[in-house]
């Protein structure tokens, strides 16, 4: 047995990998970072609803959670980039195409809504903070207000964007789950929830 192999089947072992469906860290991975861009899209959508001292609580909850979501991201991708831990898609054709064009594309604007993020915060001329334990400093000081605009205005529409491919990615899911009656679904859901569907 190579070094790989031994190490890749110590992955999925540890992992909860038992060849039908996604492992426990990939499954735990997908629906944190599910929950936190469903969190901070509902901060950024609400907090000028707030008086300011509200408003910069929960301005400040979303820098803090977008350090966590850009942290799970990455463990993301790169444990899908370990041997072993991809999963052969049940849909076969266009289906297949589509399906993993979408995942790529939720990759891709994840990654640059992250990258946006922290560049908007150093552009201010602000370190991106962690709930107070640390900060990141920016690699430069603060940045035009035109620069500072188009930064936002793109952060607020990857936000969008990211929001309605994955909810359009949600109801292909119960799509497959209720109408095509196939795996699809199951496959990303925790062992007790896959027993009681």
């Amino acid at each position: 047995m190579t070094d790989k192999t031994a190490f890749d089947t110590a992955t999925r072992i540890a992992a909860g990998d038992d060849g039908t469906r996604h492992d426990n860290v990939a499954i735990a991975l997908h629906w944190a970072v599910a929950l936190l861009v469903v969190v901070q899209f509902a901060m950024a959508v609400t907090w000028d609803w707030f008086a300011k001292p509200t408003r910069q609580g929960l301005e400040s909850i979303h820098i803090s959670l977008g350090v966590l979501l850009t942290a799970l991201i990455l463990a993301r991708i790169a444990w899908r980039l370990v041997p072993g831990h991809q999963r052969a898609s049940p849909e076969s054709g266009l289906v297949r195409i589509a399906s993993k064009g979408v995942h790529y594309l939720l990759y891709l604007l994840l990654v640059a809504q992250a990258g946006l993020g922290f560049g908007f915060r150093w552009a201010q001329g602000h370190p991106v903070e962690f709930f107070g334990l640390f900060g990141i400093p920016g690699p430069y000081g603060e940045l035009a207000r035109p620069v500072r605009r188009q930064l936002h205005e793109l952060h607020e529409w990857i936000g969008w964007a990211i929001v309605i491919i994955a909810f359009a990615h949600a109801l292909a899911a119960l799509y497959h789950h209720y109408v095509l009656k196939d795996r699809v679904l199951k496959r990303m859901l925790p062992a007790a929830r896959r027993r009681s569907l």
